[in-house]
């Protein structure tokens, strides 16, 4: 192996567990690190096959990365080698708990890594860092499945669930606000921590007549739900499922089926709140019961009210930003974690919806300077 040249901070690390010494004033921005793992078939998994998720590190942190038996020697950039070692550390310990590791694995662990600054102390920094330079992603687990942030913001929404009765997730599609919420409702039912969960949606077709629905109640509004039984059934057993949806225990409504109620002791999700209305929000949020949890979901740009109709969701965001106990978590394009095509896809149509505001914002202003004054 080349020896890159320049003075460099050489590590060395037994573990993956074991931390790297904070970097020394005046060191070269050049790293050399070195990462033994006590597992061959765990570092053969975390390698990926044919070393995949090296060559993903490699590309996207620009580092030179070896792999020598159980053993892999980091090469580069000071700041993006360190960034490689605690998403390896990382995806090592998911190894360790049994969790198989994916590509959107490995891309959550660079995303993290990213925004982690390693500390000098002892003291805990979250939200992504546990004691000096380990990272610490939040997790939601069930008896059928564990998951963990796959960004930064995912790891502000995880814990703002955990800490608030009352949490706000807006932005765009694909960044997980509704599958984490549900998740995190699955994990309280699981838990004990509430008695039932509550899912609701308005039912506003998305710019499409779709006529007369056939059948009962549940079949007429389950066409607009289908996300929200998506996401149960990957959290929890079907059968399970089937059982407490028949017992009530998990409810599955459209919001119009919501005035009048006290939700207790429950999970309560509102999703695609971008559709609702001023007055259908304020009912909403005033439902909030004893002993309740309360996820708000949204994407502002998605809006299928009525021209000219104002949305409860970007209402609402105005009148309780100051709140206390509310919390709002605001995702982007770079949260994105389904197919990366969908980020560039969310980007493009932003920047269109950006121009256009400029150009009616230059138009308006021009308008206004060629208007005659009274006299």
């Amino acid at each position: 192996m080349n020896v890159t040249t320049g003075k460099q901070v050489s590590k060395e690390l037994k573990k993956p567990a074991t931390t790297i010494p904070a970097l020394q004033d005046g060191a070269s921005d050049m790293a050399h690190i070195v990462l033994d793992f006590d597992s061959n078939r765990l570092a053969s998994a975390l390698f990926g096959q044919f070393d995949e998720n090296l060559a993903y590190i490699e590309q996207k942190l620009g580092v030179d990365v070896r792999s020598k038996g159980n053993q892999l020697i980091l090469r580069g950039e000071a700041t993006a080698t360190a960034q490689a070692r605690m998403a390896l550390d990382h995806l090592y310990s998911l190894l360790q708990k049994g969790h198989d590791l994916s590509k959107s694995d490995v891309d959550g662990a660079l995303r993290m890594a990213a925004t982690a600054t390693p500390v000098r102390d002892d003291q805990l920094s979250l939200p992504t860092l546990e004691t000096k330079t380990r990272l610490s992603a939040a997790q939601i687990s069930t008896r059928k499945k564990t998951i963990f942030a796959r960004t930064p913001t995912q790891d502000a929404y995880m814990r703002a669930m955990e800490r608030s009765e009352l949490v706000f997730g807006t932005g765009p599609a694909g960044t997980g606000k509704t599958y984490l919420a549900v998740a995190h409702a699955a994990m309280l039912l699981e838990r004990g921590l509430v008695e039932r969960i509550v899912l609701s949606r308005p039912a506003v077709e998305a710019g499409e007549r779709l006529g007369f629905l056939p059948g009962d109640m549940k079949e007429k509004v389950d066409p607009y739900l289908r996300p929200l039984y998506d996401a149960l059934y990957d959290m929890i057993p079907a059968d399970k499922v089937e059982r407490a949806l028949a017992a009530g225990v998990i409810e599955i409504a459209p919001l119009a089926f919501m005035r009048g109620r006290t939700l207790a002791h429950a999970a309560v999700i509102l999703d695609e709140a971008q559709n609702t209305t001023s007055m259908q929000m304020k009912m909403f949020l005033t439902r909030l019961g004893e002993g309740s949890r309360m996820i708000v979901t949204g994407d502002p740009s998605q809006i299928d009210l009525p021209a000219g109709q104002k949305s409860g969701l970007v209402e609402a965001l105005e009148i309780l930003g100051d709140v206390e106990n509310i919390v709002t978590v605001r995702f982007s394009d770079k949260d994105v974690v389904r197919h990366p095509m969908v980020a560039a896809i969310v980007r493009a149509y932003e920047k269109r919806g950006a121009a256009k505001t400029l150009k009616h914002h230059k138009v308006s202003v021009t308008e206004g300077e060629n208007t005659p004054s009274e006299t």
